[in-house]
Formats: structure tokens, sequence, C-alpha cells
């Protein structure tokens, strides 16, 4: 590795609420985030609960997903001292926000304009920033996005507060326009007779949100988006780390989002998926499902040397990564973990340390469900053969839920905090253990100690899976 990866800001915001310390309050107290959702209708479905953020006037900004991360992308930014302007990637993992299309096609194609209506009461659509005819909405250009001003026009998503005048630098488009984004006046501008928000329906396009973000935030550099489900943010991560070790880049700002949402929560219903007594209870031998959850973060890493220069302070060193997939089914891990193992190696490998002798905490995949814990074991014995047994070990997603595309950054958020704050968050709802998994899972209770360096890792379908290992500096 020619150069070192640190991390100097981030933003996230899960069910919890946003920022640290709602993580805090709420992951590592071991507080699970678990309640019946009214975004839609879920009487089709055999449960109604998922980590989602309250619902109401001051959740609606969270149907949708562009805000939420241009919110975490602002608190970043700020947190690591990058302006607009600044020269960096931007890396998302994510799958696309899908509530526009799914309230269009529940609404027999009539209300993806006007809202919805979930048991039994009218729903107003999200905010909007709506343009007008004629403008280049391809990338979302508008000449405010590179100023400091825009930055915090973007972190401010609440509805009362979203009205703005900006003009759009596109020589197509010399108008000045006026968005009002609040749902009073959320009109449609650009095609009255069209019953479909397409601004929104738009945003289904993964690649679209990356180049929402950076062009909110005023980052000039290459954006890419990975869409390989549950690892995807992780992917981000490790490419971005990739192009930072080999000179590449010396800044990335890398992302990831999932906010529970119609589509994809009757997807896991069908399969079965989903926990039937509301609670994820990984690595317990009651466990039966696992539950989604809202998770969105963005994180700035930069080369050391790069942060140094302009005097950033580091918050965590990422030292080793790794990717492997077994290809073993299409949604099974393979019942060994072989892919997991692998990255893992990998990860320590790079890292210095490929026995684990100074490794202190793994946070899991832990999904709750019945292949992915044993499987997710015996990887880790596999890995760490001499020490698996003395490594603490917990699953965070039975506080926040399984948060898809986002699981990777928020989980590496989370073991960032481990790290920095001394102590473990535990796995919660943990009952009854499983004589297929016998590793330390911290159960119930936080514990504090004095961890220096951590693993998180992450597994997918299709049998993908990373790894990522932080260093406390």
């Amino acid at each position: 590795m020619s150069g070192e990866v640190t991390v100097t800001g981030f933003g996230v915001r899960t069910a919890f609420g946003m920022g640290a310390d709602a993580l805090r309050r709420g992951v590592f107290a071991g507080v699970p985030s678990f309640a019946a959702t009214t975004r839609f209708d879920t009487g089709p479905y055999r449960t109604a609960m998922a980590g989602a953020a309250p619902d109401g006037p001051e959740g609606v900004e969270g149907w949708a997903l562009r805000y939420a991360l241009a919110r975490c992308g602002v608190e970043a930014l700020d947190m690591a001292g990058l302006r607009a302007g600044a020269e960096a990637a931007v890396l998302l993992g994510v799958a696309g926000d899908h509530t526009s299309v799914t309230r269009y096609w529940r609404g027999g194609g009539s209300d993806g304009r006007c809202g919805s209506v979930v048991a039994g009461r009218a729903v107003p659509r999200a905010p909007e920033k709506q343009p007008v005819r004629g403008a280049s909405t391809d990338t979302e250009r508008v000449a405010h996005a590179g100023t400091a001003a825009g930055r915090e026009r973007v972190a401010d998503a609440s509805p009362a507060a979203d009205t703005e005048r900006v003009t759009d630098a596109s020589p197509a488009a010399d108008t000045e326009r006026v968005t009002d984004a609040s749902p009073a006046a959320d009109t449609e501008r650009v095609t009255d007779a069209s019953p479909v928000d397409t601004r929104r329906v738009g945003d289904a396009v993964p690649a679209r949100l990356a180049e929402l973000l950076a062009g909110g935030l005023g980052l000039v550099g290459p954006r890419l988006t990975f869409t390989n489900a549950c690892v995807a943010s992780a992917a981000a991560i490790i490419h971005a780390c990739r192009l930072i070790s080999s000179g590449r880049i010396d800044v990335a700002v890398c992302g990831g989002g999932y906010l529970v949402e119609e589509e994809t929560f009757g997807k896991f219903d069908s399969g079965r998926a989903l926990s039937r007594d509301g609670m994820v209870r990984p690595f317990s031998a009651d466990r039966t499902g696992l539950l989604l959850g809202d998770g969105v973060a963005v994180v700035v890493l930069e080369s050391a040397e790069h942060a140094r220069r302009r005097g950033a302070r580091p918050l965590a060193g990422v030292v080793g990564w790794g990717a492997a997939s077994d290809a073993h089914h299409i949604a099974q891990p393979h019942p060994e973990g072989v892919g997991l193992a692998r990255a893992a190696r990998q990860a320590m490998r790079l890292a210095g340390d490929p026995d684990g002798d100074a490794l202190d905490y793994v946070n899991a995949h832990g999904t709750g469900t019945k292949y992915n814990d044993g499987a997710e074991t015996r990887g880790l014995r596999a890995a760490f053969p001499k020490r698996a047994e003395s490594i603490p070990v917990s699953s965070t997603k039975s506080t926040t839920g399984h948060l898809l595309e986002a699981a990777g950054v928020v989980e590496f958020v989370i073991t960032m905090l481990a790290l920095t704050d001394g102590v473990l968050p535990p796995t919660a709802g943990f009952t009854a253990p499983d004589p297929e998994c016998d590793l330390d899972y911290v159960p119930n209770e936080p514990r504090r100690t004095d961890p220096r360096r951590a693993l998180t890792v992450n597994a997918a379908f299709g049998g993908a899976n990373t790894a990522l290992v932080l260093e406390r500096p």
C-alpha cells in the first residue's frame, strides 16, 4: 500500500435520528428502533415492523433519499473542513429511491403528483425542487451549488424552510427559476398534464443520486455508483481506498442510503425473510428473521498526507480492506462462510496482521436470519482460527435493522465510534445461545473497553462479501 487512508468526516442518519449522539443513544445503548411503520399500508404483509424514523410532518423529508444523502454529505464535509469546489471523487452505494414509482403504481397511475393514502389518511408528497421548462436537468446543475451558502441550503431539508431562488447556468435555461418545496406549494411546473412526478421517478436511477449529491455539495471529480446490494456502500469505500492508496486521488466522499419503503419491504416479506416477532435476534437460537431499517451515511476519506497538509483531524485510519465472492447461491450465503472468511483474511493481510492478533472487535453482518448467522460464525472461525473465541463480535442490525445498500457505510461509522468512544455496541435482543453460533456476541449490554483496531464485515445476495479494518489514530 503506497498511501495511508484516513477518515476526516462523517454524517449519519438512522431511525434514531441524525448524528453520532443518536447512535450512542440507540445502537450503543442496545435499544431497538423497531415499531409499526405507517409510511405505507402494511395490511397485506406479515409484519408492520421496521426500524424507520417517525412519520408525520417531521418525517416527510425522509421520504426523499436525495435530501437525507445531502444532509449527511454536508455534515461530513463540514466535519472534515472541506469547502464546496473541492476536488473529490464521489462514490455512492445505493439502489435508487423507488418511493415515487411505488406510489404511482399503488395509486393506479394517478397519485404520483398528489401524494397517496396510507391507513385511511392522505399523505402529502415529499418536498421537491421543481424545474422550469427548458432547464437542463440531467445533472441538476445550479449556480449556487459551488458556494458555501449553497451547501448550507442543501443542509436545511425541512419542508418549512425549503424556498429558494437560483439561476441555472445552462445556456438552455437563462430563465430565473423559483422553487418552493413546501407541501402546500408543491405543484408540477414541467408536465402539468402528467399524473406522475417525473423528477422523483428519476431518483430511482442510482447514478442520478450520486450526481445530485456531488452537484449539491459542489464537488469536482469522478462519480461512481455501486448497486451490489448489501455490500454496495462498503464496496464504494473499498474502491475509494484503492484509489487513494494508489495515489490516483487524494479525497473521496463515500456514502450509501436506504429508507424503508414498500417495494423492498414487500419483496422481503414475500421471501419470508422478515422477523415474525418484531425483533431482530442475531446469533440467538430463537431468531426468526430480519427487519428493514432507515440508514444513510456519508464519510470523507483522504490520503493521510493530504489530511496533514491541510491540518485536518484524523478520526480513524482505514488500514485494510478485502472483497470476495463465493457465488454459492443467489440468496443464501455459503454454509461455511467461505467468501466472508476470504474477504476478512484479505483485509487483515493488508493491515499487516494476518492472524488477527491485534484485532479487538468485529462488527458482524449479523442479519438474524437462519442461514446467515451460523455461516458467518463459521466464516469468522475460519478467518481467525486461533483467536475467534476471544474476539468480541456484535451485530448492530439488532437495533438499526438491515440497512441494505447503506449497511456498509453506517456500520463503518458505528465501528469507528466504537474505537473512538471505547465502547462496543451490543447484540440486542439476544436470548438463548445457538449451538452453531458460539462466539462472544456482546449480548444485550454495551461493553466498555479500549479497542484500537476493529473489523467490519458485510455480505450480500449472490455471494458478495466485504471487509474493512479501522484503526484508532
